[in-house]
């Protein structure tokens, strides 16, 4: 008899959960600023106008960077440390872990994997994800299994890792298995993943639920997903977002990114864009 009831109220709940403020990013460990997951957040940006918004211009120019990750994790103390104070370190001369200074230049990659399962027995969920990850693509001497990789990704999920959702979204998608991949999808997305919400998102816009994409692409884009801003500019160009949500958004956009960036993260950027 409440059935339907129970149905839409279960919907509205799991849309409260969904849309509501993603937590704050984790701080690297060295110069405690925001994580950002892309490089491109980081990228230096002129004033934005409506018309004209600066990292759709600076993605279209430098492809090649729009999705490398700013971040990398060290096994050794399994921390993820921010490309800017790793390439500070480097600069410095040191060469070794820039948080534990542990040295990784006379090991082996017998010993780097060695390390690595140590950390995956302590139930670490960033080695676990990195092990599904090499199982998963045959990378770091490993055969390729994904029987192995899919039975790693959910334990790193469980234990927090918000990759591994991502990632299970991602092969759940290819897969053709849109309803678990819309589930992990979600759950990273509200554990603050940002690429991840934007991908719901376009599923959002594939099934007519016009409304609900812009919802997401507008959280996307106020944390700095370069990706969500440019959906936001597409549907703006076709009157489906109002000049004063589009203005509030890109506001919201240039701020996140002001707060991902550091000279050291700058040097960074331009020492890729010149290797490039």
């Amino acid at each position: 008899m409440h059935k339907k009831t129970c149905k839409l109220r279960a919907a509205e709940l799991r849309d409260e959960a969904l849309f509501k403020d993603p937590p704050a990013k984790e701080d690297c460990p060295i110069c405690f600023l925001p994580m950002p997951v892309e490089l491109i957040c980081c990228a230096s940006l002129q004033p934005a106008t409506v018309s004209s918004i600066p990292i759709y211009d600076f993605a279209e120019a430098n492809e090649e960077l729009a999705t490398k990750d700013m971040e990398a994790y060290y096994p050794c103390c399994g921390k993820h440390i921010c490309r800017g104070c790793e390439y500070s370190s480097i600069m410095s001369g040191n060469i070794k872990c820039p948080f534990c200074n542990s040295d990784h230049s006379n090991k082996t990659d017998e010993e780097r994997v060695e390390e690595m399962m140590k950390r995956v027995e302590a139930n670490d969920a960033a080695s676990i994800l990195l092990l599904a990850d090499s199982y998963y693509h045959g990378l770091n001497g490993f055969q390729q299994d994904h029987a192995k990789a899919m039975g790693l990704y959910p334990r790193a999920a469980d234990l927090g890792c918000i990759r591994a959702h991502n990632q299970l979204g991602g092969i759940y998608s290819k897969g053709g298995y849109l309803k678990k991949a819309k589930f992990h999808f979600e759950a990273a997305a509200m554990a603050g993943d940002e690429s991840a919400r934007c991908i719901i998102g376009y599923m959002e816009e594939v099934a007519g639920n016009v409304e609900h994409a812009v919802k997401h692409w507008t959280i996307a884009a106020s944390v700095g997903c370069y990706d969500a801003m440019h959906e936001m500019r597409r549907f703006f160009e076709k009157g489906k977002v109002s000049r004063e949500s589009i203005d509030a958004t890109l506001s919201a956009y240039n701020n996140s990114c002001a707060e991902f960036r550091s000279e050291a993260r700058d040097a960074c950027i331009r020492a890729m864009l010149e290797t490039d």
